[in-house]
Parts: structure tokens; sequence; C-alpha cells
């Protein structure tokens, strides 16, 4: 150990340049991301702003239990299990089958067409999204008036308990498999092209190709950002839900961050809102090193 530490401070005194470039990121993570980590503890306390995290009184786990036991405890946990499930069910595999697509085109200036297009959503705010989703699927809207063109009864879709969960799946997937893209054309711009022409002069046909060159290739990639996704399936992003969802498909679409916004900081209560984030966070932790130690067995993972 102790002679590993040594070899350890040879090679970053030998190399100090190249280490010196971490020293911006390192402060950052110090300063912004590990430092107000002590605000945790007001998990664990009854907190008031008045007197502080000295002052307030701390009371165990009474702020978990609450969340535990409270009615719509399941509700919000079931809906943020099953939305997240979804989302990384067929979101996740978009982006992928989106960069083999585009891989495969020829035409330059179709492709850099299509991407500029399927990049664009990324860029708008979760306000205006939401809001040209909304529009698309009024009453009035686009898809009502295909319906009705062609015969059938219009439908309120952002209304509809059924509809709700498939809306925001699929819109994620729109707004955001066109940039998470981007990662994947990359390594599969960095696979040896000699295989491929390997593969073609043994009959290889473009499925072969894709199936046998191409996505073994960067299975290390795609299982990286899985082990990076799966840390996060209890965070489906706030902005998201709070724009679509209304009270007719709270039973549904109520999902852990949208609670803890209408239950714990607009009745002001700091405490159970950061237990609750706390939560989220330890599952997500647990989630991560159960992943990472599963993709290790197939030449990927994060350490």
């Amino acid at each position: 150990m102790r002679s590993a530490l040594v070899n350890g401070l040879k090679y970053i005194r030998t190399e100090w340049l190249l280490y010196l470039f971490l020293l911006p990121g390192l402060i950052y993570f110090v300063l912004f991301k590990y430092v107000p980590m002590y605000g945790v503890i007001i998990a664990f306390q009854d907190y008031s702003p008045f007197l502080g995290l000295t002052g307030s009184e701390f009371v165990g786990f009474k702020h978990f239990e609450r969340f535990f036991t409270d009615d719509e405890f399941f509700t919000v946990f079931r809906n943020t299990l099953l939305i997240s499930v979804y989302k990384l069910f067929w979101g996740f595999p978009a982006p992928i089958a989106l960069a083999l697509m585009l891989n495969e085109v020829r035409v330059n200036w179709f492709k850099r067409t299509a991407q500029t297009l399927f990049y664009i959503p990324h860029f708008f705010s979760w306000v205006i999204f939401g809001g040209i989703v909304i529009n698309v699927l009024s009453g009035t809207g686009l898809v009502n008036n295909i319906l009705v063109y062609f015969g059938f009864e219009p439908i309120l879709f952002m209304g509809e308990k059924a509809y709700f969960r498939t809306i925001l799946v699929a819109t994620d997937i729109v707004k955001e498999s066109g940039w998470a893209s981007i990662i994947y054309l990359a390594a599969i711009a960095g696979v040896d092209s000699t295989l491929y022409e390997a593969a073609r002069m043994d009959g290889a046909k473009k499925r072969h190709e894709i199936w046998h060159i191409t996505l073994p290739s960067i299975r290390s990639t795609i299982l990286i950002l899985f082990v990076l996704q799966l840390g996060n399936i209890l965070e489906l992003g706030v902005q998201q839900v709070f724009m679509l969802y209304n009270p007719v498909v709270y039973e549904v679409g109520d999902i852990i961050d949208t609670y803890v916004y209408r239950v714990g900081l607009t009745e002001q209560k700091y405490s159970f809102a950061t237990a609750v984030g706390l939560f989220q966070s330890t599952v997500g932790l647990i989630l991560i090193l159960i992943s990472n130690r599963a993709a290790r067995r197939y030449g990927g993972g994060l350490w």
C-alpha cells in the first residue's frame, strides 16, 4: 500500500503538468458538489431557518418515517419507478438505433440535415418543448385534426391517464435521443474500418456488420452510459412532468420530484424535502454500484 502510494506520488511529480489541468475541475467539485453536502444534515432535524443548522433540533429518522408511511408514498414511488423503467427500456436504445442509422447514411448533406433536426429539440427548454407538445396534442391540435379528418373521434390526450406515461416517454425520446446519439456516433467512428472490409470480403450483409462488428466494438460505451443512466433512475426531471401533467393525471403522473416540490418546498418543509432527496440519492448510488459491478464482467464499468 505504502509502495503504491509512493509510486503514485512519483508519477504525479513526473507528470505534474498534466495533473495541473485537473486542478480547476477538482476545485469546482469540492466547492460546489462536496462542501454543500453538509446540508443533508437537515434531513435529520426539524430545520428552522431562524435557528440554523446548529440550533435546529435533531429528530433522527422522523422525516424518513413520515415519507414511507405517507398515503401518497406508494403512488409516487410506483409512478417514479414505472416511468423510469419505461424510459430506460424505450429511451436507452433509441440513441443507439439512431446513431446506427445515421452512420449508414452516405449522402453527406442529408446526413448533416438529419443530424441537425434531431439535435435541435435538445436545446429547447421543457417550457418551450412542453408547450409545443400540449398544443400538438390538444383537442384542436394537429393530431386530433388528423384523427377527425380520417373520421375518428378526437382524444383529449393530456387529460387521459392511459396516455400520460406514454406521452412522457415519447416526448423525452424525441427531445434527447438525437443529442445522446452523438456519443455513440463518436464511438462508431473509432471502429477499425478494416474489420468491415474483411467482413464484406467474407460476404457479410449490412445487418451482420452492425450486429457482429459495430455493436460489439461500442459495447464498453453502451455499458458506461447504461450504468450512469441507471444511477438516475429515480430522478426523472421535474421540469418535464411539471409542464405536462395536471390534477386529472396525478394518479399516474405524480412522481417523487413533484411530490417533494408540492409537499416539501411549497409548504416550506425543508427537512422533509431533504430526506426524500437523500433517499433518491441513496437508491441511485446503490444501483450504480450494483450495475457497475455487473458491467465489469462484460468489460465495461466506470471503475
